[in-house]
């Protein structure tokens, strides 16, 4: 493969080597803004604003419900009886009243809309302001859920999924093969997790067989051949079966409509199962002749192992010559995970404060960006975070790194939240994706509670948020002048 230095500190750049590769054109285009906005002649990196002014690109009234629901999710009992108090709204208003107050609250801050069409309203304004879309499909199973019975609701979810794949490929204004379209992936909604369990358990045991491997597991996916595996009975082995096949019918439509693949995680004691999954996905789809990577895995730095586990990850992809896609977060099972370590007498695998959790992400940040500055297009991130700092941080590397801030390296938060900086990013040439479910409210606002009670610290952390919030609002309210825009 030929490497192409991107333009930077210490780098000289031959345009016309560049051009031998696909990545060549993408410099091209790149080159300018990476001179005038990244390169040593502006006298040294210049850092975002994140104090508001943004926020004029947006109306009063976007403005106006983004403060009041923020200020309800930072509202603990609002999160912890969730359900509950939606339950109670229906019987005392009626599901026709309560819906309408949801959809033009928290429906309508974080969820783009039910139909296609209002998905696609959604977007337009995202697009307008600097943004990407990100889509997510709301259904998922939780660990402690009732058991499903038979394959039906996961052929139903596979449905969704190769929906929300054909949806995030039409919301393309110029569709072509530029794998700039993301779109999140839940895959315990493909498959149980009491089968997670199961292999989780046998991974993590000394000495653990080959009939786990990757390799193997990704043969059976290509091949579509039975797939006998000794530690699990046999309707566990007929469900492994039919969940490889349909991880591999998504990952395979989201390669041909050139839509790539950011798997969500999530608790420890899935993770290794869900891991193991993902490498067999990539072991298919982010081989160099496929222009990937197209299947991405997420690391959760409030784990205290991630830093090494993503070390070794990037290390064994880049010897098999393999494309690696990382979505850096700070992880949203904290609670549940320090509850369960309690209650199973085992240790804690979580960081032990907030600023062990900041320095374990900034570590992960740094690592995965000299991986993209050594490696290029086989190399992907996206900073999934809403701290300031985490932000500021990756920007300046990227600039000292010489890193395109249209390439490889993108930014994520969530819909409804954290747009002063994902407006500030946007407005500043950075690829910024909003994460964005869909669907209607009954199947969306059970989603919308779980995600607040698993992110509390982030609802909380956005205190930061209101303040600039109201302030623009009373900019706005006492009449003085439009703010100039940095």
């Amino acid at each position: 493969m030929n490497h192409c230095p991107w333009p930077g500190k210490g780098h000289l750049v031959d345009l016309f080597t560049c051009c031998r590769s696909s990545w060549g054109f993408m410099m091209l285009r790149t080159c300018r803004a990476l001179c005038s906005q990244a390169g040593p002649s502006t006298g040294g990196w210049q850092a975002l604003n994140f104090d508001g002014g943004a926020f004029h690109l947006k109306g009063t009234g976007e403005l106006t419900r983004a403060l009041l629901v923020l200020r309800l999710c930072a509202w603990p009992p609002l999160v912890t009886h969730g359900l509950a108090l939606q339950a109670w709204s229906q019987r005392l208003l009626g599901s026709r009243l309560s819906g309408a107050l949801l959809r033009a609250s928290v429906y309508g801050q974080f969820v783009a809309g039910e139909t296609a069409e209002e998905v696609r309203g959604c977007v337009r304004q995202l697009q307008a302001l600097g943004l990407r879309p990100l889509l997510a499909v709301p259904t998922e199973e939780e660990p402690d859920s009732a058991v499903k019975t038979g394959e039906a609701w996961y052929e139903g979810n596979l449905s969704a999924m190769l929906r929300c794949v054909d949806l995030s490929r039409g919301l393309l204004e110029t569709p072509g093969p530029t794998g700039n379209i993301l779109m999140q992936l839940k895959v315990t909604a493909l498959t149980s997790t009491r089968l997670c369990k199961e292999l989780t358990t046998w991974i993590r045991r000394p000495g653990a067989s080959l009939e786990l491997s990757p390799e193997r597991l990704a043969e059976a996916m290509d091949s579509g051949q039975d797939l006998q595996v000794s530690c699990l009975n046999a309707e566990q082995n007929r469900h492994l079966q039919a969940s490889l096949g349909r991880l591999h019918r998504v990952a395979q439509h989201a390669r041909a409509q050139h839509v790539r693949l950011l798997v969500d995680a999530e608790y420890t004691f899935l993770n290794p199962a869900l891991s193991l999954l993902v490498d067999a996905l990539a072991m298919r789809w982010n081989s160099p002749g496929e222009g990937g990577p197209w299947v991405w895995n997420t690391y959760q730095a409030y784990l205290q192992d991630t830093h090494e586990r993503l070390r070794l990850a990037a290390e064994a992809a880049d010897r098999a010559g393999l494309a690696f896609g990382v979505k850096l977060v700070r992880g949203a099972y904290l609670d549940k995970e320090r509850a369960m370590a309690r209650h199973q007498g085992t240790e804690d695998p979580t960081q032990p404060d907030y600023e062990a959790t900041n320095r374990s992400y900034s570590r992960c940040l740094e690592l995965m960006l000299t991986h993209v500055s050594r490696r290029g297009p086989m190399c992907h991130l996206m900073v999934a975070s809403h701290n300031e700092e985490s932000v500021r941080q990756a920007t300046k590397r990227m600039w000292e790194l010489g890193i395109p801030l249209d390439g490889p390296v993108c930014f994520g938060q969530l819909l409804g939240m954290c747009d002063h900086v994902s407006l500030a990013l946007g407005q500043a040439g950075y690829a910024v994706y909003k994460s964005i479910p869909y669907g209607s409210l009954e199947e969306v606002i059970p989603y919308l509670i779980r995600r607040a009670q698993e992110n509390r610290s982030v609802l909380h952390g956005a205190r930061r948020e209101q303040k600039l919030l109201s302030q623009e609002l009373r900019r706005r309210l006492l009449g003085r002048g439009l703010r100039v825009p940095h």
